[in-house]
């Protein structure tokens, strides 16, 4: 297939590099000129603008937009639909809202351009290992983007979930859980870490990894990362940010009243993870101090 890519950061690049060395033909966008010419350098062709790259693609066409949530997306989706015809096609493969997916899929809708939402899992190790995407939209807007989705994806690692915003929705849940078995990595190893016993916690991790009921690809890069930066990470600033995917599973978890403590928990933890100092730790010290004369930690 011939696809436009709008978007080479770390994962966009990665997926041009992909596409090309499966034998598929790529117009590529960056408003980073740097990012334009490595996609060049890697068989792409480079476009000027988001029309130069409508102009360069054959009909009828598709175009996958790799660009962050939000308005970046939907201007891109707009600038699109001003020079796409009907029957072009457009993936977006970024972290959306998958209410943003569904109102964008009806926007296309009314034009005739087919729009698919692809969750995309994978990160910087998509390149060599692939990506597993999570599709929703039309049927036969999914069997006409199909070979990317072969390209892009290892076997048994790309398909249609549902209709539009499914994708983006199951990507949203998987981040959620995400978010949840990062944080109990991260609290078992913290009890390791200060335990009494003197612990290698790399040996531990890669220990675990084989045979263990936890062994995981999370543990697999744990056990990576203690090799790198040493045990106790000495060079990690313990500051976690998050995507928004954790909010937004949070918040349809409250809407629709499902209980979800582990995962919101973890989104909290990471709010914390940002605090250098709680106010709210101080009024407890105070309290505590008040009516029980329990005595406060001067700063």
């Amino acid at each position: 297939m011939q696809m436009g890519m709008i978007g080479l950061g770390k994962m966009g690049g990665n997926m041009v590099k992909r596409l090309i060395a499966a034998g598929h033909a790529v117009v590529a966008f960056d408003l980073d000129d740097e990012h334009l010419r490595a996609a060049a350098s890697d068989g792409a062709v480079a476009a000027r603008s988001v029309p130069d790259l409508v102009e360069k693609l054959a009909k009828p066409r598709a175009v996958w937009v790799m660009v962050p949530h939000g308005e970046p997306t939907t201007s891109t989706i707009d600038t699109l639909l001003e020079h796409l015809d009907r029957d072009d096609a457009i993936v977006d493969g970024g972290n959306s809202r998958y209410v943003d997916s569904v109102a964008a899929a009806e926007r296309c809708g009314r034009q005739g351009v087919h729009f698919l939402d692809a969750g995309v899992s994978g990160g910087v190790w998509g390149l060599e290992e692939g990506y597993c995407l999570m599709v929703g939209g039309p049927e036969a807007a999914f069997k006409q983007i199909e070979p990317v989705f072969a390209a892009l994806a290892p076997d048994g690692g790309y398909a249609r979930v549902g209709a539009s915003g499914a994708g983006h929705f199951v990507k949203m849940v998987h981040n959620a859980i995400e978010y949840a078995m990062l944080q109990a990595l991260g609290e078992g190893f913290e009890c390791l870490y200060r335990s009494d016993f003197e612990l290698d916690l790399e040996q531990v991790a890669e220990l675990w990894r084989h045979g263990a009921v936890v062994r995981s690809w999370l543990l697999d890069l744990l056990a990576q990362a203690f090799a790198k930066e040493g045990t106790a990470l000495p060079h990690v600033a313990g500051y976690v940010a998050d995507s928004g995917m954790g909010r937004w599973s949070v918040e349809y978890a409250v809407e629709h009243a499902i209980p979800i403590p582990v995962i919101t928990q973890s989104l909290y933890e990471r709010f914390q993870s940002r605090l250098d100092e709680r106010f709210s730790a101080k009024v407890i010290a105070a309290l505590r101090d008040q009516f029980g004369g329990h005595g406060m930690k001067r700063s």
